[in-house]
Protein backbone atom coordinates (compact mmCIF):
# COMPACT_ATOMS: atom_id res chain seq x y z
CA UNK A 1 0.00 0.00 0.00
CA UNK A 2 0.92 4.00 -0.45
CA UNK A 3 2.00 4.09 3.15
CA UNK A 4 4.19 1.05 3.23
CA UNK A 5 5.92 2.06 0.59
CA UNK A 6 7.01 5.72 1.62
CA UNK A 7 7.73 4.37 5.11
CA UNK A 8 10.11 1.42 3.05
CA UNK A 9 11.39 4.20 0.69
CA UNK A 10 12.10 6.60 3.90
CA UNK A 11 14.13 4.30 5.55
CA UNK A 12 15.71 2.56 2.67
CA UNK A 13 17.32 6.06 1.73
CA UNK A 14 18.91 6.84 5.15
CA UNK A 15 21.09 3.62 4.35
CA UNK A 16 21.46 2.84 0.44
CA UNK A 17 23.14 3.84 -2.19
CA UNK A 18 22.04 6.05 -5.19
CA UNK A 19 19.77 4.62 -8.15
CA UNK A 20 22.20 2.87 -10.70
CA UNK A 21 24.55 2.11 -7.92
CA UNK A 22 24.62 -1.76 -6.57
CA UNK A 23 21.02 -2.42 -8.25
CA UNK A 24 19.07 -0.07 -6.10
CA UNK A 25 16.89 0.78 -8.75
CA UNK A 26 15.25 -2.97 -8.91
CA UNK A 27 14.47 -2.51 -5.53
CA UNK A 28 12.39 0.00 -5.96
CA UNK A 29 10.75 -1.06 -9.06
CA UNK A 30 9.72 -4.23 -6.81
CA UNK A 31 8.51 -1.63 -4.67
CA UNK A 32 6.42 0.36 -6.96
CA UNK A 33 5.16 -2.29 -8.42
CA UNK A 34 3.95 -4.18 -5.09
CA UNK A 35 2.53 -0.57 -3.64
CA UNK A 36 -1.16 -1.07 -3.30
CA UNK A 37 -0.90 -4.96 -2.02
CA UNK A 38 1.38 -7.17 -0.42
CA UNK A 39 1.57 -11.15 0.99
CA UNK A 40 -0.85 -11.68 4.12
CA UNK A 41 -1.97 -14.55 6.29
CA UNK A 42 -4.40 -16.08 4.57
CA UNK A 43 -6.41 -17.72 7.88
CA UNK A 44 -6.44 -14.31 9.79
CA UNK A 45 -6.13 -11.01 9.55
CA UNK A 46 -2.27 -8.81 9.43
CA UNK A 47 -1.23 -5.32 11.60
CA UNK A 48 0.00 -4.08 7.91
CA UNK A 49 -2.86 -0.82 6.77
CA UNK A 50 -5.13 -0.34 5.02
CA UNK A 51 -3.95 2.64 3.20
CA UNK A 52 -6.80 6.49 4.36
CA UNK A 53 -9.89 6.63 1.87
CA UNK A 54 -9.02 3.34 0.39
CA UNK A 55 -10.48 -0.47 0.11
CA UNK A 56 -9.70 -3.88 0.39
CA UNK A 57 -12.26 -6.13 -0.64
CA UNK A 58 -11.12 -10.18 0.34
CA UNK A 59 -13.45 -12.72 -1.35
CA UNK A 60 -12.52 -16.60 0.39
CA UNK A 61 -14.25 -19.87 -0.41
CA UNK A 62 -13.96 -23.00 2.50
CA UNK A 63 -14.86 -26.28 2.74
CA UNK A 64 -14.85 -27.61 6.30
CA UNK A 65 -14.58 -31.13 6.30
CA UNK A 66 -15.26 -33.24 9.84
CA UNK A 67 -15.95 -36.89 9.27
CA UNK A 68 -13.88 -38.47 12.27
CA UNK A 69 -16.53 -39.62 14.94
CA UNK A 70 -15.50 -41.28 18.01
CA UNK A 71 -18.48 -42.12 18.91
CA UNK A 72 -21.16 -44.82 17.35
CA UNK A 73 -23.53 -42.20 15.24
CA UNK A 74 -21.22 -42.01 12.19
CA UNK A 75 -21.47 -38.30 12.21
CA UNK A 76 -20.42 -36.62 8.91
CA UNK A 77 -20.52 -33.01 8.56
CA UNK A 78 -19.58 -30.87 5.98
CA UNK A 79 -19.69 -26.78 6.03
CA UNK A 80 -19.07 -25.11 2.68
CA UNK A 81 -18.89 -21.13 3.17
CA UNK A 82 -18.12 -17.99 1.09
CA UNK A 83 -16.64 -15.23 3.01
CA UNK A 84 -16.88 -11.46 1.82
CA UNK A 85 -14.57 -9.27 3.48
CA UNK A 86 -14.82 -5.20 2.94
CA UNK A 87 -12.11 -3.08 4.80
CA UNK A 88 -11.69 0.56 4.65
CA UNK A 89 -9.09 2.78 5.65
CA UNK A 90 -10.28 5.59 8.56
CA UNK A 91 -6.93 7.06 8.67
CA UNK A 92 -3.52 5.68 7.87
CA UNK A 93 -3.98 3.98 11.26
CA UNK A 94 -7.21 3.17 12.14
CA UNK A 95 -9.14 0.75 9.45
CA UNK A 96 -12.78 -0.73 9.74
CA UNK A 97 -13.59 -4.17 8.38
CA UNK A 98 -17.35 -6.18 7.71
CA UNK A 99 -17.45 -9.86 7.81
CA UNK A 100 -20.77 -11.48 5.49
CA UNK A 101 -20.80 -15.45 5.21
CA UNK A 102 -22.83 -17.50 3.08
CA UNK A 103 -22.86 -21.02 4.35
CA UNK A 104 -24.32 -24.41 3.32
CA UNK A 105 -24.03 -26.92 6.15
CA UNK A 106 -25.00 -30.85 5.91
CA UNK A 107 -24.83 -33.68 8.47
CA UNK A 108 -25.48 -37.14 8.28
CA UNK A 109 -25.80 -39.31 10.64
CA UNK A 110 -26.69 -42.95 11.73
CA UNK A 111 -29.88 -43.45 14.04
CA UNK A 112 -31.45 -47.08 14.63
CA UNK A 113 -29.38 -47.75 11.79
CA UNK A 114 -31.01 -45.37 9.37
CA UNK A 115 -28.89 -43.07 7.69
CA UNK A 116 -30.31 -39.53 7.90
CA UNK A 117 -28.95 -36.09 6.18
CA UNK A 118 -29.66 -32.98 7.59
CA UNK A 119 -28.78 -29.45 6.03
CA UNK A 120 -29.18 -26.13 6.04
CA UNK A 121 -27.82 -22.92 4.13
CA UNK A 122 -28.14 -19.14 3.66
CA UNK A 123 -26.41 -15.64 5.08
CA UNK A 124 -24.74 -16.55 8.27
CA UNK A 125 -23.58 -13.81 10.71
CA UNK A 126 -22.20 -10.40 9.88
CA UNK A 127 -18.72 -9.55 12.23
CA UNK A 128 -17.75 -5.98 12.44
CA UNK A 129 -14.65 -4.68 13.44
CA UNK A 130 -11.92 -2.47 13.80
CA UNK A 131 -8.32 -2.48 13.84
CA UNK A 132 -5.44 0.37 15.02
CA UNK A 133 -2.19 0.70 14.35
CA UNK A 134 -0.54 1.42 18.26
CA UNK A 135 2.76 0.27 17.15
CA UNK A 136 4.83 1.05 14.13
CA UNK A 137 8.78 1.08 13.54
CA UNK A 138 10.82 1.43 9.84
CA UNK A 139 13.30 0.47 8.75
CA UNK A 140 15.70 0.28 5.81
CA UNK A 141 13.51 -2.35 3.75
CA UNK A 142 11.50 -3.68 6.58
CA UNK A 143 8.77 -2.90 8.67
CA UNK A 144 7.15 -3.96 11.89
CA UNK A 145 3.43 -3.31 13.28
CA UNK A 146 1.61 -4.08 16.29
CA UNK A 147 -2.42 -3.56 15.95
CA UNK A 148 -5.10 -4.22 18.23
CA UNK A 149 -8.33 -5.31 16.68
CA UNK A 150 -11.85 -5.59 18.64
CA UNK A 151 -15.45 -6.14 17.09
CA UNK A 152 -18.47 -7.97 17.38
CA UNK A 153 -21.03 -11.05 15.39
CA UNK A 154 -24.51 -9.76 15.25
CA UNK A 155 -27.35 -12.46 15.24
CA UNK A 156 -28.14 -11.84 11.27
CA UNK A 157 -28.22 -15.31 10.22
CA UNK A 158 -31.27 -17.96 10.64
CA UNK A 159 -30.69 -20.14 13.38
CA UNK A 160 -34.48 -21.54 13.95
CA UNK A 161 -34.11 -23.68 10.23
CA UNK A 162 -35.84 -26.98 9.87
CA UNK A 163 -36.78 -29.90 8.10
CA UNK A 164 -38.73 -32.59 8.15
CA UNK A 165 -37.83 -34.00 11.11
CA UNK A 166 -38.12 -30.77 12.97
CA UNK A 167 -35.62 -28.29 14.19
CA UNK A 168 -32.17 -28.31 12.72
CA UNK A 169 -29.22 -28.67 15.49
CA UNK A 170 -27.13 -26.00 15.91
CA UNK A 171 -24.52 -27.41 14.44
CA UNK A 172 -26.24 -26.81 10.80
CA UNK A 173 -27.61 -23.80 11.42
CA UNK A 174 -27.03 -21.00 9.26
CA UNK A 175 -26.73 -18.37 12.00
CA UNK A 176 -26.09 -18.56 15.32
CA UNK A 177 -28.64 -16.49 16.75
CA UNK A 178 -26.19 -15.18 19.31
CA UNK A 179 -24.68 -11.72 19.90
CA UNK A 180 -20.41 -12.54 20.50
CA UNK A 181 -17.39 -10.05 21.79
CA UNK A 182 -14.00 -10.60 19.98
CA UNK A 183 -10.58 -9.21 20.05
CA UNK A 184 -6.74 -9.14 20.37
CA UNK A 185 -3.72 -8.38 18.50
CA UNK A 186 -1.61 -8.72 15.58
CA UNK A 187 1.95 -7.94 14.56
CA UNK A 188 3.41 -7.80 11.77
CA UNK A 189 7.14 -8.22 10.20
CA UNK A 190 7.94 -7.65 6.82
CA UNK A 191 11.01 -6.93 4.42
CA UNK A 192 11.41 -7.49 1.28
CA UNK A 193 11.80 -11.14 0.99
CA UNK A 194 9.29 -12.42 3.25
CA UNK A 195 6.34 -11.40 6.23
CA UNK A 196 5.86 -12.69 9.59
CA UNK A 197 2.63 -12.23 11.44
CA UNK A 198 1.43 -13.50 14.94
CA UNK A 199 -2.46 -13.16 16.30
CA UNK A 200 -3.58 -13.58 19.53
CA UNK A 201 -7.62 -13.58 20.04
CA UNK A 202 -10.53 -13.85 22.19
CA UNK A 203 -13.96 -14.84 21.01
CA UNK A 204 -17.14 -14.46 23.92
CA UNK A 205 -19.81 -16.04 23.08
CA UNK A 206 -23.11 -15.43 23.96
CA UNK A 207 -26.61 -17.88 24.05
CA UNK A 208 -29.67 -18.27 21.79
CA UNK A 209 -32.09 -20.57 22.06
CA UNK A 210 -30.81 -22.45 24.90
CA UNK A 211 -27.73 -23.12 23.46
CA UNK A 212 -23.84 -21.63 23.76
CA UNK A 213 -21.07 -22.05 21.92
CA UNK A 214 -17.84 -22.84 23.96
CA UNK A 215 -15.85 -19.39 24.88
CA UNK A 216 -12.88 -20.12 22.34
CA UNK A 217 -8.46 -18.49 22.44
CA UNK A 218 -6.75 -19.17 19.56
CA UNK A 219 -3.31 -18.05 18.52
CA UNK A 220 -1.72 -17.76 14.88
CA UNK A 221 1.34 -17.34 13.33
CA UNK A 222 2.29 -17.33 9.72
CA UNK A 223 5.24 -16.65 7.70
CA UNK A 224 5.09 -15.52 3.79
CA UNK A 225 8.16 -16.41 1.75
CA UNK A 226 9.25 -15.12 -1.54
CA UNK A 227 9.51 -17.96 -4.18
CA UNK A 228 9.61 -15.90 -7.21
CA UNK A 229 11.13 -13.96 -8.36
CA UNK A 230 14.16 -15.20 -7.14
CA UNK A 231 16.06 -11.98 -7.03
CA UNK A 232 14.80 -7.99 -7.34
CA UNK A 233 16.11 -7.53 -10.80
CA UNK A 234 14.02 -5.66 -12.45
CA UNK A 235 10.03 -5.35 -12.86
CA UNK A 236 7.55 -8.67 -12.93
CA UNK A 237 3.83 -8.82 -13.40
CA UNK A 238 3.49 -10.06 -9.59
CA UNK A 239 5.38 -12.28 -7.30
CA UNK A 240 5.30 -15.92 -6.00
CA UNK A 241 4.44 -16.44 -2.40
CA UNK A 242 4.70 -19.95 -0.56
CA UNK A 243 2.75 -19.52 3.32
CA UNK A 244 3.01 -21.81 6.23
CA UNK A 245 0.47 -21.07 8.87
CA UNK A 246 0.20 -22.29 12.72
CA UNK A 247 -3.47 -21.84 14.90
CA UNK A 248 -3.80 -23.40 18.21
CA UNK A 249 -7.38 -23.19 18.90
CA UNK A 250 -8.39 -23.85 22.54
CA UNK A 251 -12.52 -23.78 23.59
CA UNK A 252 -14.50 -24.56 26.66
CA UNK A 253 -17.10 -26.84 26.08
CA UNK A 254 -20.78 -25.89 25.35
CA UNK A 255 -24.15 -25.19 27.15
CA UNK A 256 -27.31 -26.56 26.18
CA UNK A 257 -30.00 -25.67 28.47
CA UNK A 258 -27.78 -24.17 31.33
CA UNK A 259 -26.05 -27.52 31.29
CA UNK A 260 -22.75 -28.15 30.14
CA UNK A 261 -22.28 -30.14 26.93
CA UNK A 262 -19.23 -32.70 28.11
CA UNK A 263 -18.84 -34.08 24.38
CA UNK A 264 -17.60 -30.57 23.45
CA UNK A 265 -14.76 -28.32 23.35
CA UNK A 266 -10.97 -29.03 23.26
CA UNK A 267 -8.00 -28.27 21.86
CA UNK A 268 -7.24 -28.46 17.89
CA UNK A 269 -3.91 -27.69 16.03
CA UNK A 270 -3.87 -26.68 12.21
CA UNK A 271 -0.61 -26.60 9.94
CA UNK A 272 -1.36 -24.58 7.07
CA UNK A 273 0.57 -24.99 3.86
CA UNK A 274 -0.47 -22.20 0.86
CA UNK A 275 0.65 -20.28 -2.07
CA UNK A 276 0.01 -16.46 -2.94
CA UNK A 277 0.03 -14.92 -6.07
CA UNK A 278 0.71 -10.78 -5.55
CA UNK A 279 0.33 -8.05 -8.01
CA UNK A 280 -0.50 -4.73 -7.75
CA UNK A 281 -3.67 -4.59 -7.06
CA UNK A 282 -5.01 -8.26 -6.18
CA UNK A 283 -3.98 -11.65 -4.57
CA UNK A 284 -4.48 -15.31 -5.66
CA UNK A 285 -4.85 -17.76 -2.46
CA UNK A 286 -5.11 -21.13 -1.68
CA UNK A 287 -4.22 -23.30 1.52
CA UNK A 288 -4.78 -26.61 3.30
CA UNK A 289 -5.33 -26.62 6.80
CA UNK A 290 -4.43 -30.10 8.42
CA UNK A 291 -5.24 -31.20 11.97
CA UNK A 292 -2.50 -32.02 13.64
CA UNK A 293 -3.87 -32.06 17.30
CA UNK A 294 -6.91 -32.78 18.34
CA UNK A 295 -7.08 -33.25 22.24
CA UNK A 296 -11.43 -32.66 22.29
CA UNK A 297 -14.05 -33.47 25.46
CA UNK A 298 -16.10 -37.06 24.59
CA UNK A 299 -17.18 -37.71 21.18
CA UNK A 300 -16.90 -34.21 20.33
CA UNK A 301 -16.46 -34.56 16.16
CA UNK A 302 -12.84 -34.12 14.93
CA UNK A 303 -11.70 -32.14 11.57
CA UNK A 304 -10.62 -33.93 8.70
CA UNK A 305 -9.50 -30.79 6.91
CA UNK A 306 -10.26 -27.45 5.70
CA UNK A 307 -9.51 -25.99 2.48
CA UNK A 308 -9.07 -22.31 1.54
CA UNK A 309 -9.42 -20.46 -1.87
CA UNK A 310 -9.65 -16.46 -3.04
CA UNK A 311 -8.93 -13.67 -3.73
CA UNK A 312 -8.14 -10.06 -2.21
CA UNK A 313 -8.15 -6.53 -4.43
CA UNK A 314 -7.43 -3.32 -3.08
CA UNK A 315 -9.42 0.07 -4.76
Amino acid sequence: MRVLLCDLLRGMKKTMPRPGKNGLLPVLLWLAASAATQSAPITFNTALPVAKSEFVFRQQFIVNQSGHDPGTAGRDRTAWSAMSVLGYGITGKLALFGVLPYVNKSLGITVDGKRIERQGDGLGDISLFARYTALQKDGPGRTLRIAPFAGFKAATGRHDSSDDLGRLPASVQPGSGSWDAFGGIVTTYQTLDYEIDAQLGYRGNGSAQGFSAGNQLRLDASLQYRLWPGTLTGAVPGFLYCVLESSLLLQEKNHVNDRVDVNSGGIRWFLTPGLQYVTRRWVLETALQIPVVQDLNGTALENAYLVRAGFRYNF
